[in-house]
């Protein structure tokens, strides 16, 4: 445990860090691609750039001062991390690395407020911190290699299909290259894709699985991301995979990961919510089917938001589902129509617009349910907060946010 002296000090540092706490990060990256290249195709290049690895860091190193003295209310981040982590390989020996830079970069930035007890103070933390997330990824790792059809590290495999589900989303099928089963996985969760990038090194990105474990494929379904400007690393995995990946290629990938999932096993008698804009329904569609396979009797409501209908994935599966279950409802909103004449006949539960209370009031009368919902950053904000402004207890709002979460609750 962390000693009493400790935890006052780095408490009392909380409102230092959440001042400086972005120029730190950014001087801890830039430090430690520096005096540890080999560690940098851990990090995605496109967050990089953006600052929203920063922002993140920044925002859990102030979280965790603020917190020192009830780390239970850390534990859903804590899984969260150790998750992202085990997905893209980071191990151990890693993690001396990043501690050395880190208390480097608080004496570099703080000056001579950061005393030798602060320094002192906050290696203690860190290694105690450290310590968590090596034992919980420890044992992540052990699942995911023991497990039936699972690995250690990354693993070839070979895309069997390539299908365009829509005008900026393609799906990819993978079998294992050597052969042997697949993994299990939990509706919901992603696999790391790891590809050549500049000079002799690789990036990843996570891509959710976007169909119902026990098929005799992986599938993932990929939105092809573009940048504000040309030089940009926005986008590259996705358009290497759009353009340059087809059925008969190889991908490495990592064993499935992440703490956002739906237990089929619960038998919950609240109507099941799933909410998705844009690519965001790669999840969720992998939710939908399994609630409708092994929970067959629970109320399940579906809606999709998306810019127009040229842009929407699965929604002649949707469509396929919705006839084939009574317990579904579903319920397609559009910000415009599609460009050239495109779109479908309107039918009743198609609209125009965003996401809002109004229209989920209409599909869940009664508010009480359980939430499930991905998508683009401004959408996340307004169902989160949405959400909190009807009083849904936080154990009934689940969500995939890509970036940091106290964005998504201060927004």
């Amino acid at each position: 445990m962390l000693s009493a002296k400790t935890i006052a000090i780095v408490k009392a540092t909380a409102p230092v860090l959440d001042i400086h706490g972005e120029a730190l990060t950014r001087h801890f990256y830039k430090r430690m691609f520096s005096h540890n290249p080999e560690v940098a195709p851990l990090f995605n290049p496109s967050n990089q750039h953006a600052g929203s690895q920063q922002r993140a860091l920044a925002a859990a190193i102030c979280a965790y001062a603020a917190n020192i003295d009830n780390l239970e209310v850390l534990g859903s981040a804590v899984e969260l991390i150790a998750q992202k982590h085990a997905s893209l390989r980071i191990k151990a020996e890693h993690y001396p690395i990043v501690g050395e830079n880190l208390l480097a970069s608080i004496r570099e930035v703080l000056g001579d407020a950061a005393t030798d007890d602060i320094i002192n103070a906050w290696a203690e933390a860190y290694g105690f911190l450290a310590d968590i997330l090596i034992g919980r990824e420890a044992q992540i790792y052990k699942e995911q290699a023991e497990g039936a059809g699972g690995w250690e590290d990354f693993k070839k495999f070979r895309v069997i299909k390539k299908e365009r589900e829509s005008d900026n989303i393609t799906s990819f099928y993978l079998i294992p290259t050597a052969g042997g089963p697949l993994p299990s996985y939990k509706p919901g969760q992603y696999i790391t894709v790891r590809v050549p990038y500049g000079n002799n090194s690789s990036t990843m990105r996570n891509y959710s699985l976007s169909d119902v474990a026990g098929q005799d494929h992986l599938r993932i379904s990929v939105k092809r991301e573009t940048g504000p400007k040309a030089d940009t690393p926005r986008g590259y995995v996705s358009n290497m995979l759009h353009d340059h990946v087809e059925a008969g290629h190889d991908v490495e990938l990592a064993p499935p990961s992440g703490e956002f999932f739906l237990d089929t096993s619960e038998r919950h008698q609240r109507p099941l919510v799933l909410l998705a804009a844009g690519v965001g329904i790669t999840p969720i569609i992998t939710m939908l089917k399994s609630s409708l396979a092994d929970v067959p009797e629970r109320p399940v409501v579906l809606v999709h938001g998306c810019l127009h209908e040229g842009v929407q994935a699965f929604r002649d599966t949707i469509d396929t589902l919705a006839a084939q279950h009574s317990n579904l409802k579903i319920h397609y909103r559009y910000n415009e129509a599609a460009p050239n004449g495109a779109t479908r006949a309107l039918a009743p539960h198609v609209s125009t617009g965003l996401i809002d209370a109004a229209l989920i009031e209409t599909l869940v009368p009664a508010r009480d349910a359980d939430y499930y919902f991905c998508g683009p950053k401004p959408f996340m904000v307004n169902i989160y907060h949405q959400l909190m402004a009807w009083g849904i207890p936080a154990s009934q709002v689940h969500f995939e946010f890509f970036g940091p979460r106290q964005e998504l609750q201060a927004a």
